[in-house]
């Protein structure tokens, strides 16, 4: 991708945040008032991750999100960034997604994850059942959801003999798109393997991304579906009137990302006021240095300072999609039901 190619269509990577004394209501409506302008602004997609137990995240069943987000928007391809597999049934998968698809014909993306999307606790009482919990066949629950959700269905067979077809839902007229998720070699090989869209999390690590990416270009198979690899980026993002206010409102995410990676009690996501306190008074030499790399791989300042960062960060992916995870925090006082910091954002990076 040169440096003339055209501007990377954009996306929206949501967690829904939850800030000091902002309920999961209030949390929930602002990410769909984001929904509803990322549609609005033309984004390509948008999309929920899973996480459980964290107090400073609602994005706990994507499905039941996607669904609410699919109802307030109209164009914008909507989907999960993504399901853990393991801690799911296949076929409820399946289901979920062939139903959410009979919702928004043509708009629905599954992303499918490996990884746990929590702590071991929270890990055990998801899969809590038997062994569709199994990590190790997380291919072949891979197949089966593609089986699943196909027009054709998936066949059981007996040991004895005979078959038995099985539905994700009786008519399917279209199927979800089912993209691979992850942030090692692992899913790079197998999305490559099985010939699939993949999406290498470079906003939650960032480390690893060009071998991931050679990876599934380089082993890529093609299908009739997916006849060529197809990959985007995603990355965390804050745009703002100016760089100091984009600098301030960064904060809080940096000092959330610090505090997972230093196994420190997580907490509700902190204003800038509360975080710019918490940083004055500690002195914490291991987290300020997490907050710094992270720092240097999010793109982060005003509107036209971070649209060259994207063109340039996918021209030197050769990718022609960037998914923003909007990761700008809030000043106190700005309404609890409006995503306000997120949406400028978000609208900033769309402004021509």
């Amino acid at each position: 991708m040169s440096s003339s190619a055209p501007f990377p269509a954009l996306s929206v990577l949501d967690l829904v945040p939850v800030r000091t004394g902002q309920t999961s209501a209030q949390a929930v409506a602002a990410s769909l008032g984001l929904v509803a302008r990322a549609d609005e602004l033309g984004y390509r997609r948008y999309w929920f991750a899973e996480h459980h137990n964290m107090p400073a995240v609602a994005s706990t069943t994507p499905p039941v999100l996607i669904a609410a987000a699919a109802a307030r928007s109209s164009r914008i391809r909507v989907g999960s960034g993504g399901v853990m597999l393991p801690n799911h049934s296949p076929l409820v998968v399946a289901e979920q997604f062939a139903a959410l698809e009979a919702l928004a014909p043509g708009r629905i993306d599954l992303g499918i994850g490996r990884a746990p999307g929590s702590d071991p606790v929270i890990t055990q009482l998801l899969r809590m059942s038997g062994t569709t919990s199994d990590v190790e066949r997380f291919p072949e629950h891979v197949r089966d959801i593609l089986s699943l959700v196909s027009a054709e269905g998936a066949t059981v067979r007996y040991t004895s003999g005979g078959t038995y077809d099985v539905h994700s839902t009786p008519a399917a007229e279209g199927t979800p798109e089912v993209w691979l998720l992850g942030s090692s070699d692992y899913s790079a090989q197998l999305a490559a393997s099985l010939g699939l869209p993949y999406v290498f999390a470079n906003h939650f690590s960032g480390e690893g991304l060009e071998r991931a990416l050679d990876l599934y270009r380089g082993g890529y198979r093609a299908t009739e579906s997916n006849p060529e690899p197809r990959t985007f980026l995603t990355i965390n993002a804050v745009a703002a009137a100016t760089a100091e206010e984009a600098d301030a409102r960064a904060l809080p995410q940096l000092r959330m990302m610090a505090r997972l990676r230093t196994g420190k009690a997580l907490t509700a996501l902190e204003t800038v006021e509360e975080a710019r306190v918490a940083l004055a008074a500690e002195a914490d030499a291991p987290a300020e240095a997490i907050m710094a790399a992270a720092r240097r791989r999010w793109l982060v300042g005003t509107g036209p300072d971070v649209r060259t960062q994207v063109a340039e960060f996918a021209a030197r992916y050769e990718v022609d999609e960037v998914m923003i995870s909007p990761v700008a925090g809030a000043f106190e006082g700005e309404p609890m039901d409006a995503a306000t910091a997120r949406l400028q954002t978000v609208e900033l990076l769309a402004a021509a």
